[in-house]
This record gives C-alpha cells, sequence and structure tokens, in this order.
C-alpha cells in the first residue's frame, strides 16, 4: 500500500533545489503569509506586497536556512519582521494611503448568517483594531496555532510576556464585543 503524503503538513525534502523549495514554501505557507502580514497592515496591496518581499528574501536566504525550527516558523518570523520594518517606514507614517478597490459583498447565505458568519466577521475585526503588541500574539496562537514557547522565541520575548499580551488581548476583545452587542441591542 502507497501512503499518500499531505505537501502542506509536512517539510520539503532537502534534496529539492531552490526553485522547487521556493514554490513549496509559496503554496504551502502563502496564504498565512499573507493573512499575517494583513493583520498587522490592513491593506490587502501592503499585505501582498510584504509577502512577495518574504519568499524573495526566502530564495535569497535559502541555502543559510539551518533547519533549527521548521520552515513554517521561520517564515513567519521573516513576516513579523517584515511587516515592522514596513509600520515603522517613512512612507507608512507619512503617506495616506487609500484601497481603491473595495472587496466584493460575498452572498452570505441564511444558513452561515445562524451559524456565527457575522460573529465571525465581528470578531475579525475587532482582532484586527487591537494594538499590535497584542494582535500579533493573539494572531499567532489562535489562528497560525504556534505554542507559547514558539511565539516567545518569534517575538524575541519572554515566554510570560506571551501570556500577559494573550490575556489582555482577550480582556480587549471581550470588552469591545460586549460594547458592540450592547450597542446593537442583543
Amino acid at each position: 500500500m502507497i501512503d499518500i503524503v499531505d505537501d502542506s503538513k509536512s517539510e520539503p525534502i532537502n534534496n529539492l533545489n531552490r526553485e522547487e523549495k521556493l514554490k513549496w514554501l509559496m503554496e504551502a505557507y502563502g496564504n498565512d503569509v499573507i493573512r499575517l502580514a494583513y493583520t498587522y497592515l490592513k491593506q490587502k496591496q501592503l499585505a501582498e506586497d510584504v509577502a512577495q518581499d518574504v519568499f524573495i528574501k526566502c530564495y535569497e536566504k535559502m541555502d543559510t536556512f539551518r533547519n533549527e525550527s521548521s520552515y513554517k516558523t521561520w517564515i513567519i518570523r521573516i513576516t513579523v519582521n517584515r511587516c515592522k520594518d514596513v509600520l515603522k517606514s517613512w512612507s507608512f507614517k507619512n503617506l495616506y494611503f487609500t484601497d481603491f478597490f473595495r472587496p466584493k459583498q460575498a452572498n452570505i447565505s441564511l444558513e452561515n448568517q445562524f451559524l456565527g458568519g457575522e460573529e465571525n466577521e465581528l470578531i475579525s475585526k475587532q482582532v484586527i483594531e487591537l494594538p499590535v503588541k497584542l494582535r500579533e500574539v493573539i494572531i499567532l496562537f489562535y489562528y497560525q496555532e504556534f505554542l507559547i514557547e514558539e511565539i516567545s522565541d518569534m517575538l524575541k520575548i519572554n515566554p510570560n510576556t506571551v501570556k500577559t499580551r494573550l490575556h489582555r488581548g482577550r480582556q480587549k476583545l471581550k470588552e469591545s464585543y460586549e460594547g458592540v452587542w450592547a450597542i446593537s441591542g442583543k
């Protein structure tokens, strides 16, 4: 019997050439990189630009990857650093960006509305509104499913700091969530 391997869950074979590894990384983690960049930058176009930068950096540094962590951890760390660089940049702070193309409103089925589609959208918007330090740990812990120790290593902060930021982030989300529902009368 032949076992089928899910490429998105396993690490690439080390005998792949650089182009094949890059292609594998982009397919396996491309959406995660864009989503994470969007949570930092709150603009789709900037998030896509950061994703391109991240994979260019991966290609350039592919030969120096030491296998001390997983490829996912490596790519997420590069993404976090690149997003922080963009947030600190003069152009981000001083230029006014607008989204020229608004996303189309998807037709949400009645079933999805009843199953919490509205709540999920509300929570996602509230997570995006958190300060960066709280938002990054919430995203990495709940959405990317990293362990506290892994987040600590990625962000180069103490594990207790990660726990504190998670707690504060959850508290802020709870407060804003309760506030929104109190205003809407639900």
